[in-house]
């Protein structure tokens, strides 16, 4: 060979173009070294998280920190998404916008409109929502209670045609601006009193659209087995996928009835309707202290209810199906189980039980006395309170099925502000420090499972609820050895330990324990089948 050729072989070696190298992939946040819990169920894996914007874009044993803005030492920690709440009170939400008392639980989305009470007309409400910007991802159901409310006011008949076309109509509406489904509250005013027919017409619509169908029960106690019939037969007849809400067996005449509740899931899944459970940690309801009072004596309105009163004999009535509920329902046969949490008109109220305004009063604590005390808070605006009357083995129950995801059922709440049911601040941690690291109920794999991936394909999201690359970056780290809550029924106002990161759409919500005061979450919205 000439030296010649030798010389253009060398000088084409030098000048060829040398193969790229690969640039290490940028990240907003790196979350480093966790415990990754995807969400599925699946075991652990050792992962290193890259979220750039709001989407998680990479998981790995190793990623480059090179080009991450921010590193989030996660070793010793369990990295999963955000929790999902499916049963929340966010009627405060315009008031408290950052939500501390769900985020710091480590909830990322949570679903409003439960129980039959909803924001109508939905749409102009998620534009202010919008306009305030939140601390969490928010979603709304449709209210049957407030659908009704609109047509027939609180009128105890069934609609006519006319009327229940509107009531569909308002019903359409509200999923057409992106509600996810259906809520009733069958036990509350005025949903009380509908008829099956009406309902299961109403979920049709929702059903049409893509929708659920979560149901307050027309009973939680003495008629709990009905009220999950009358549940099922709906879902089984609109043809839509059913949430039987904060599950529980109220009054200790129906305590260990959840055996057969849960049966009757189970068998009714079997038989090809989709229906889960949703519930919430503690052995305490939440609720307005007209739950105690016939739903009869309230027809018509607050007007009606006071003409009643005024009527001897109606009144003796009202009072002897006020003292059947204290006995044998929410009151749990003792005035010490009903601990004011909300009264407007006597704030001194808050956190002390009827058998202590008893007390004050100079009055034995009688039913009777307690129906009495029932009457005026009524005529004074009513109150909401805390009934002391679930038992901890029908908790333990429901919370191990396998159809049983967890939500609150908890109210935004902000401390100094009420007495609220502790479940409001505690809800997540508590099934993650006392279920499943104390008692040892849930593995934490199955534990996460009903906080994200469940109850995110019962909503139907595609990209929430599971960590993996392309989804919405929502997440939690947590310390699985000191998680905690630690709100109590005497102190309520207090927030759980062991949360020490939370993500909202890829943005740092909470850092070291606490919020940031960065408002990152959005309105989500069903977007059809």
């Amino acid at each position: 060979m000439s030296a010649r050729l030798l010389l253009a072989l060398a000088l084409s070696v030098v000048s060829a173009p040398l193969p790229a190298q690969a640039t290490p992939e940028r990240f907003d946040v790196l979350i480093a070294g966790g415990s990754v819990l995807d969400g599925t169920g699946r075991a652990a894996q050792r992962l290193d998280v890259g979220i750039r914007g709001d989407r998680i874009v990479a998981m790995a044993a190793t990623l480059s920190r090179a080009n991450a803005r921010r590193v989030i030492n996660a070793a010793g920690r369990t990295v999963s998404p955000g929790f999902i709440d499916l049963h929340a009170h966010l009627e405060p939400l315009l008031q408290y916008p950052l939500m501390e008392s769900a985020l710091r639980q480590g909830v990322t989305l949570a679903l409003g409109g439960p129980d039959g009470g909803s924001p109508l007309p939905l749409a102009p409400y998620l534009d202010s929502v919008r306009t305030a910007t939140i601390g969490i991802n928010v979603a709304y159901l449709v209210g049957h209670n407030d659908v009704r409310r609109a047509v027939l006011g609180m009128q105890a008949r069934a609609p006519d045609a006319a009327e229940l076309s509107r009531m569909k109509q308002l019903v359409a509406t509200a999923m057409g601006q992106g509600a996810f489904g259906l809520s009733t509250g069958l036990l509350y005013l005025p949903g009380t009193y509908s008829k099956i027919e009406e309902v299961i017409a109403l979920a049709q619509v929702a059903s049409d659209s893509g929708g659920i169908y979560t149901s307050h029960l027309r009973k939680e106690g003495i008629g709990l087995l009905d009220g999950v019939g009358e549940a099922l037969e709906i879902g089984r007849r609109a043809h839509i996928p059913v949430v039987l809400t904060h599950h529980k067996a109220v009054g200790q005449q129906m305590w260990g009835k959840s055996t057969i509740t849960l049966a009757m899931v189970d068998s009714a899944r079997k038989a090809g309707t989709d229906v889960m459970v949703d519930q919430y940690p503690y052995t305490a309801t939440h609720t307005g202290i007209g739950v105690l009072v016939p739903s009869w004596a309230m027809a018509g309105g607050d007007a009606e209810f006071r003409k009643r009163l005024a009527v001897p004999a109606l009144k003796d009535s009202i009072t002897r199906g006020i003292i059947d509920n204290i006995l044998n329902d929410r009151g749990g046969g003792d005035l010490a189980r009903v601990q004011f949490s909300r009264v407007a008109w006597d704030k001194s109220l808050e956190g002390k039980t009827l058998k202590d305004w008893a007390a004050r009063r100079n009055l034995a604590p009688t039913p009777e006395n307690g129906a009495a005390l029932v009457l005026e808070a009524m005529l004074n605006g009513g109150g909401n309170a805390i009934y002391h009357v679930l038992d901890e083995q029908d908790v333990r129950r429901i919370m191990v099925a396998s159809f049983t995801m967890i939500a609150s059922d908890g109210r935004i709440s902000s401390p100094g502000d009420g007495h609220p049911h502790p479940r409001a601040y505690g809800t997540f941690p508590r099934v993650l420090g006392e279920y499943v690291r104390v008692q040892k109920l849930l593995p934490l794999t199955t534990a996460i499972h009903k906080m994200t991936q469940m109850p995110a394909v019962r909503l139907g999201l595609t990209d929430r609820g599971v960590l993996k690359v392309g989804n919405v970056a929502d997440l939690v780290v947590f310390d699985a050895a000191t998680v905690k809550d630690m709100s109590t029924f005497a102190a309520p106002h207090q927030y759980p330990v062991g949360i020490e990161t939370v993500i909202v759409n890829g943005t740092v919500a909470v850092s070291d324990g606490k919020a940031t005061g960065v408002r990152a979450g959005r309105v989500v919205t069903r977007t059809g089948k």
